[in-house]
């Protein structure tokens, strides 16, 4: 249930304009999450969720950016304990982390902006990121690994 619902207020906050942990709870509620607003600040805090300012004075949350040096220990930490193993075939690279975290890590992989990475997928334990060309894979691969 957790996995989904943090999958969830992914989704959401990358598809709205959320401001508060009230918009967000009631958004989760509407998509069939029954959930508290502490459990909400608990799921924000280990998806490294932010809030940023954008059109001069609105906020909304955002996944992945990575904002400070704390953030930026945070990731290293998630990365450097949750990659199980990384391999590819052509330019798709299969990222296999500790069960239950490939979200978390796919979040935290995302906030890298690393250039070459077109997107990714992320499932249980499995994370498939899109490499823009397949002679990238192993720079992209050395690039998760310095981040570890």
């Amino acid at each position: 249930m957790k996995q989904k619902r943090q999958e969830a207020i992914i989704n959401l906050i990358n598809n709205n304009s959320i401001e508060t942990q009230d918009e967000l709870l009631s958004l989760l509620k509407k998509n069939g999450f029954n959930t508290t607003q502490a459990t909400v600040s608990r799921d924000i805090r280990e998806l490294n969720v932010t809030k940023i300012t954008y059109d001069g004075n609105k906020h909304k949350y955002v996944v992945g950016r990575i904002r400070e040096t704390a953030g930026v220990k945070s990731y290293k930490h998630l990365l450097g304990n949750c990659i199980m193993s990384m391999d590819y075939a052509e330019n798709i690279l299969v990222v296999k982390t500790v069960s239950g975290m490939a979200m978390a890590v796919a979040a935290a992989i995302d906030g890298l902006a690393i250039e070459d990475i077109v997107g990714s997928i992320a499932g249980d334990d499995t994370i498939f990121l899109a490499i823009r060309r397949s002679n990238l894979v192993e720079k992209v691969i050395g690039d998760i690994k310095r981040c570890c």
